[in-house]
């Protein structure tokens, strides 16, 4: 049997398709049983994040398990196998051992370093042995894992490449500052009740926020996390006021309301549906405040510059945040015969379609009359403001552009007002007064979001791009070699764990002839005493000890070197062992390791 592991992570797949084929907690439990329930597959385990869904399975054909995994994972993430297939990566026994461990140390995260996948893949070894789909191999390999990240964690400064997705997400609102300074007194939303939206909440409860609100589709779960935080930080005065960080817990559906009250939104959901429409989000930045700087008072009364530090502000209202509307949008033509006349009207004779002073309906000595109009209106203002003159238009020399007017005029159903073309001014996007960041796969908030005023989304797509040129640290290199060690050291104890049945069939072949033996000799020598009887049984069992143990010893040196596989068979035609036997003491130790698995199992529940 060997490893396989099939998968697709934000290294390999965009974060589109990693969001259609994300796999809910039932999903991930079908895939488990259809894949030991497969023929190639005999143990399986699923390690599924929000930027990786990776299969991992014992198999006795490579061709065989690659197909049939692939197959499975298309089927229960809803994407078509021909789409899935381009982004697939598969991993053969020790490169798969080579992956999981740099999983397990962050080598492979979107943000190197963070620590937090090591609880997901304990989460991850959980569901496979309370489902009895993880026997010796994956059992083995998972647990090691956990092993080789903490040690990476504790003999290097990995954490120093990297931190956590959460905390990584907020750095992007700091933009420089420390998420301490950035997070002080805010007040927090978080949607969702999980592992990653508790690790979000417990920082932001750290950085010194306000107060931190928790929604979840079950109420009883949102108020065991608020309450763990009050409890947790509730002798903690993490904030400058001295005061502990305050947290509640809300309905599902009571959202929408906290949104118009919050400064800092995470969502993590399991959801696969939009938790936060941009709609939502509009409605909950209507007539919200911003602070803005007081005007300070100039030299002649008037008002210039910002207020200086410490000043009183006024709050003013942000820009309409409706989404997807037209309404004051300059006009943009796309008809071929619109946009020449346009053209012609505006590089002959300086007409701009961004006139207010439409008049429809005109023919074409009218639209003269009109042009003569509008250039007598400017030339006035002009006079009255003594400033210059603008001037009157020459309808003989401008026939070619009064006629391009009354064609743009049949188009676009009015009259453009002759003058030259003035910029159009861009309302200014002021300061985010709400920060979303959204951490689930598939994605819990509606990427036109970010188009609202006011409004700053951070995202997985966002952070794949922010953390692409993210500085390695030099402990990277070391963790490396970490990885490589214990590779070699799992790839050795697991070919010497292959042959140890066939090594166990041979001393208890060979306790069954001395016992065999012994009892010819007691048959011959029925006069014999207890103690002569053991001094000789002691004897016959230690000249057989002797002579197995070169070769037991040897032999598992051998067969824990690459391509060491075959001296377990060579072992058992030189002893003619009976393969049942050694199918035997295997089956016994997988019983023993189901049982010790359970145990563990059984232990957690009561913990």
């Amino acid at each position: 049997m060997s490893l396989l592991v099939v998968g697709l992570s934000h290294r390999s797949a965009p974060v589109s398709v990693l969001e259609r084929a994300a796999l809910s907690a039932d999903a991930q439990v079908k895939l488990l049983q259809d894949t030991v329930a497969a023929e190639p597959a005999t143990e399986a385990a699923v390690l599924a994040t929000c930027n990786r869904i990776e299969l991992y399975a014992d198999v006795d054909k490579f061709h065989a398990g690659v197909a049939e995994l692939s197959t499975l994972l298309a089927q229960h993430s809803g994407v078509g196998l021909e789409e899935l297939t381009p982004y697939l990566y598969v991993h053969y026994e020790d490169r798969a051992v080579h992956h999981l461990f740099s999983v397990a140390c962050g080598l492979d995260s979107m943000v190197v370093g963070e620590g937090q996948i090591l609880g997901q893949i304990k989460d991850a070894l959980a569901t496979a042995q309370e489902l009895h789909s993880a026997g010796r191999l994956l059992n083995d390999l998972f647990q090691q894992a956990l092993r080789v990240g903490k040690r990476a964690h504790s003999e290097t400064g990995i954490d120093r490449a990297g931190q956590s997705l959460v905390t990584f997400g907020l750095e992007q609102f700091a933009e420089g500052a420390t998420v301490d300074a950035w997070a002080r007194d805010k007040r927090v939303l978080v949607i969702g009740a999980g592992s990653m939206s508790s690790l979000a909440a417990a920082t932001l409860a750290r950085a010194g926020v306000a107060e931190v609100v928790v929604a979840n589709r079950t109420f009883d779960r949102a108020e065991r996390l608020a309450t763990l935080l009050v409890e947790q930080y509730a002798q903690s005065p993490v904030r400058q006021d001295g005061t502990a960080v305050l947290a509640r817990a809300v309905p599902i559906d009571a959202v929408a309301d906290e949104l118009t009250r919050a400064d800092v939104v995470v969502s993590c959901t399991g959801a696969t549906g939009l938790v936060l429409t941009a709609e939502v989000v509009a409605t909950a930045m209507e007539g919200r405040a911003v602070r803005v700087p007081a005007p300070v008072a100039g030299p002649r009364g008037g008002s210039g510059g910002s207020a200086p530090a410490g000043a009183s502000v006024v709050r003013g209202e942000l820009p309409p945040t409706s989404v997807g509307t037209d309404e004051n949008c300059p006009l943009d033509p796309t008809a071929a015969q619109t946009a020449q006349s346009v053209q012609t009207v505006q590089g002959t004779a300086g007409f701009s379609v961004l006139g207010e002073a439409a008049v429809a309906g005109m023919a074409a000595a009218e639209l003269e009359q009109h042009a003569a109009w509008v250039d007598k209106g400017a030339a006035a203002t002009a006079t009255e403001g003594q400033s210059g003159s603008v001037a009157l238009l020459d309808p003989a020399a401008e026939a070619e552009a009064i006629t391009a007017l009354a064609a743009a005029a049949a188009v676009l159903g009015r009259v453009p007002e002759r003058r030259r073309p003035e910029p159009v001014a861009e309302v200014p996007r002021p300061t985010p007064v709400l920060s979303l960041l959204d951490l689930a796969m598939p994605r819990d908030i509606d990427a036109a979001a970010h188009r609202l005023p006011g409004v700053r989304l951070v995202d997985i797509e966002s952070l794949a791009e922010a953390s692409a040129d993210a500085p390695m640290a030099a402990d990277v290199d070391q963790v490396r070699r970490i990885v490589s060690d214990e590779v070699a050291a799992f790839g050795a104890a697991l070919r010497a764990a292959h042959i140890t049945p066939t090594v166990v069939a041979l001393r208890t072949m060979a306790a069954d002839v001395v016992a065999g033996e012994i009892a010819r000799l007691d048959g011959r020598l029925p006069g014999l005493d207890d103690k002569q009887r053991s001094e000789i049984t002691q004897t016959v069992r230690r000249v057989v000890d002797k002579l197995l143990h070169a070769p037991t010893v040897r032999v598992k040196q051998l067969a824990a070197e690459p391509g060491g596989a075959g001296y377990a068979d060579a072992l058992r035609t030189l002893f003619d062992l009976d393969q049942e036997t050694v199918a035997a003491v295997s089956r016994a130790e997988g019983r023993d390791a189901d049982s010790n698995n359970f145990e563990s199992a059984e232990n957690r529940g009561r913990a």
